[in-house]
């Protein structure tokens, strides 16, 4: 096998024994396993090769991107882990078409840093974007901060490249908005996170830099209240909010605790603070006055201001300058450093309606005691799209009794009209929910394509489809 494969990708780029240390563990350290080898493409016509030889051989690939994903989808005990971080290169950035042509390896920081260059951005961000590859965030359609505004990944993409599970190498790479022929089989391996085919490039969309951002923490009386805020400010702004991540007052807490230096953001401590960012384009909108002052940040004192007065909110900070700015990112972006704080974790990761969110938070203040009277709530949502990260501290790592809590949480998320899964993707930890929540003929639809597409079943098995569908 070492030999076969070192005939495609030369011998350097085929790793075995302790040359494989940092691909044995997933992100989070749930997962630990030994894959055959490790493999690195050089190109998409190797990853083909590899694929090709895959078929022949019998053998699984695990494709992996940046390593940084948080549902196991990149395990790949005793099968040959394919790792596409050499094929990195930001081929093209098309300003008058806002488009950049990528390879899946391209870690997402770099992009954003080739899309500023332009005076561009692509608005995808998340706490791992310093590691994070365009092939993982495709496979997985990853979210984060900025979905209110700009959209899932699925939302940014126009074309890619992929090789399929038999080999043959699939070049939708295409620049068009509309493009209404046949089957949208971009979207069919977007989010499929490997199991229907390896994406290998991509055409990504870009969007203006905002000339200006205005960025706030505020205190609401409740999340009712701050949905009111939203809709406010987004009618107000013209859809401009970029960002409203909901803190409840114990990550405030436990922030502190991580971050001895980090300060309050308020002087009176308040249950529920959020995290505003409005970003504006137009001169008028970003262009000092007289006085030295941004428009859209004294828009948003007044608007504030306003809400303050009717008691919609109870304190407000906003932010006057750029260190400012990333202190009040920097509170909502070490959540993952937070939950991982204290093994053992069971991490949900769900959407429902933007109105239910604190009708779920209110339900499982009450279940979630019941079960297990020692556990700990620990959450911060991206409320701005109903997604809620809603990690739990059990009273014991006991398998059985997780589950309990899981079942738990997702059958309150089925009431409210949700999800079990809003951004992580399904890998290997959500099996279990996959089997007992989505729907037969759904699955039943997804493993047909499976065995259509994969046949032989090389392609990263074992993951998204729960094992009584594959």
């Amino acid at each position: 096998m070492i030999e076969e494969l070192s005939q495609i990708v030369g011998a350097t780029h085929v790793l075995t024994g302790k040359d494989m240390a940092k691909y044995t563990r997933d992100w989070v350290g749930k997962y630990s396993y030994q894959p055959a080898a490790v493999v690195r493409a050089g190109n998409t016509q190797e990853v083909s090769d590899i694929v090709k030889w895959a078929n022949r051989t019998g053998t699984v690939i695990v494709p992996v991107s940046g390593n940084t994903g948080l549902a196991g989808g990149a395990v790949a005990q005793g099968a040959v882990m394919l790792s596409l971080e050499r094929m990195n290169a930001i081929h093209e950035v098309r300003a008058p078409a806002r488009i950049a042509i990528v390879q899946a390896g391209a870690i997402l920081a770099d992009v954003h840093s080739a899309a500023e260059a332009q005076d561009l951005i692509f608005p995808l961000t998340f706490g791992a974007k310093g590691s994070a590859m365009i092939g993982g965030v495709l496979s997985t359609n990853a979210g984060g901060s900025n979905v209110l505004r700009y959209g899932n990944t699925r939302d940014l993409v126009l074309g890619i490249e992929a090789v399929l599970p038999s080999g043959e190498i699939m070049n939708i790479m295409s620049e068009l908005h509309k493009d209404n022929s046949g089957y949208n089989l971009k979207h069919l391996l977007i989010g499929a996170e490997g199991t229907l085919g390896i994406i290998t490039a991509a055409v990504l969309k870009l969007h203006p830099k905002p000339r200006a951002y205005a960025t706030a923490m505020v205190a609401a009386p409740g999340l009712p209240q701050a949905l009111e805020l939203l809709n406010q400010l987004q009618e107000v702004t013209g859809s401009c909010v970029e960002a409203f991540e909901y803190m409840p007052r114990h990550h405030i807490g436990l922030h502190k605790q991580i971050n001895p230096n980090a300060r309050e953001p308020f002087e009176t401590p308040h249950e529920v603070n959020i995290l505003v960012e409005i970003g504006v384009t137009a001169p008028r909108d970003a262009t000092p006055g007289p006085d030295g002052q941004i428009p859209v940040t004294a828009h948003l004192e007044n608007v504030l201001a306003g809400m303050f007065e009717q008691g919609a909110v109870l304190d407000a900070v906003v932010a006057q300058n750029e260190s400012q700015r990333r202190e009040m990112w920097e509170r909502r972006e070490a959540a993952a450093e937070i939950a991982m704080s204290r093994p053992p974790l069971l991490s949900n990761d769900i959407a429902v309606p933007l109105d239910k969110v604190s009708v779920f938070l209110e339900v499982m203040k009450t279940r979630l005691p019941q079960i297990d009277p020692k556990a700990r709530e620990v959450i911060v949502a991206h409320l701005g799209d109903g997604n809620i990260h809603y990690t739990v501290w059990p009273g014991s790592g006991d398998a059985d009794h997780i589950d309990t809590i899981m079942e738990a949480v997702e059958e309150e998320v089925r009431k409210l009209g949700g999800s079990f899964s809003a951004e992580h993707g399904i890998g290997l930890s959500k099996l279990p929910s996959m089997q007992r929540r989505k729907d037969p003929a759904a699955l039943a639809a997804m493993q047909a394509i499976k065995t259509a597409l994969d046949p032989n079943g090389i392609l990263n098995p074992g993951k998204v489809l729960p094992p009584s569908a594959s």
